[in-house]
């Protein structure tokens, strides 16, 4: 790794919580929840971190809410998972599921597939053995959902085909934001969205700069859990949302993979492109945000809490 690269994304790692600032125009509810209590969880890559997040007004002594497992965004290099407490605390509240945020490990101090692996080793974890896991953190591990935005959204999107690969877990549904889901297409400065301002969010000194960090042999960005648009065979996914915006760099890969699920006979619940926005699509219209948002948080409550017989 070049001294230049490990620098910049060391700082990226270490100033993630001080500068990200997106989300806070979205607290459209759950402020007043507590904070979330902080678990360990095993996984083959050593003990994670994750934060639950739990509404204390549900009836003590209830059944374990099903759950939505939450990947954070950061490009694979800032390590925060607080950047998207906004959208954690807005699912409790609307949803009405249990959240459990996860804190997995990024570059520079680590590289592909780890990062991968700890969401899925995680959501797995949660359904095992038969569920006593989940039942341990106050969470039904049979109803799981699992979601991320930007980088986390291409992780959602891994942790699925992983499970269904390894036969571990069986996630209800995916949720994906924004996704990151190519790292071996290079793709021109400005391929998103027509018009001027296409895609400046995520340049292409950034997409190249995570792929020598986080995914540094190009050998392996081409594999489905690197870039899941990519995967052979789709089939035998659990139903998708996907959200993209009109002029991000990455909504190519959002909308082709939802094309993809389509064709695979995967249902795609929800597919929404944010007209005239970049990467940061829920804030460039906060009316459209706010009814996007409870549209999907509908389609969570749904899946995990009103149909018995999805699973």
């Amino acid at each position: 790794m070049r001294l230049s690269d490990r620098v910049a994304a060391m700082t990226m790692h270490a100033s993630a919580r001080w500068s990200v600032r997106y989300g806070e125009e979205l607290r459209f509810a759950g402020t007043g929840l507590p904070r979330p209590r902080r678990h360990l969880v095993p996984t083959r890559h050593g003990r994670v971190p994750v934060h639950v997040y739990t509404d204390p007004a549900w009836a003590p002594g209830s059944r374990p809410r099903p759950a939505y497992v939450h990947l954070h965004g950061g490009a694979w290099l800032m390590r925060h998972p607080f950047m998207d407490d906004f959208w954690c605390r807005y699912l409790v509240a609307q949803a009405g599921v249990a959240v459990v945020n996860v804190d997995f490990r990024t570059g520079p101090y680590v590289a592909y597939p780890v990062a991968q692996e700890q969401a899925h080793d995680v959501l797995a974890w949660l359904d095992g053995p038969q569920s006593g896991h989940g039942t341990s953190l106050g969470v039904d591990g049979t109803r799981l959902a699992v979601g991320g935005l930007s980088s986390g959204g291409g992780m959602a999107a891994a942790a699925c085909l992983m499970a269904r690969d390894e036969g571990t877990v069986r996630p209800l549904l995916q949720v994906l934001g924004v996704p990151a889901l190519d790292l071996a297409t290079e793709v021109p400065e400005g391929a998103a969205g027509a018009g001027p301002g296409a895609g400046q969010m995520i340049s292409p000194s950034l997409r190249a700069l995570v792929r020598r960090v986080y995914f540094p042999d190009p050998a392996r960005r081409s594999e489905p859990y690197a870039s899941p648009v990519l995967a052979p065979d789709l089939r035998g996914l659990p139903p998708a949302v996907v959200m993209t915006a009109e002029r991000d760099s990455l909504r190519r890969d959002g909308d082709l993979y939802a094309q993809r699920l389509a064709e695979a006979d995967v249902p795609v619940l929800l597919h929404d492109v944010t007209p005239g926005a970049d990467h940061y699509f829920w804030s460039h219209d906060l009316d459209r945000a706010r009814r996007l948002m409870a549209r999907v948080a509908a389609i969570v409550r749904d899946v995990l809490l009103e149909r018995p017989d999805h699973r």
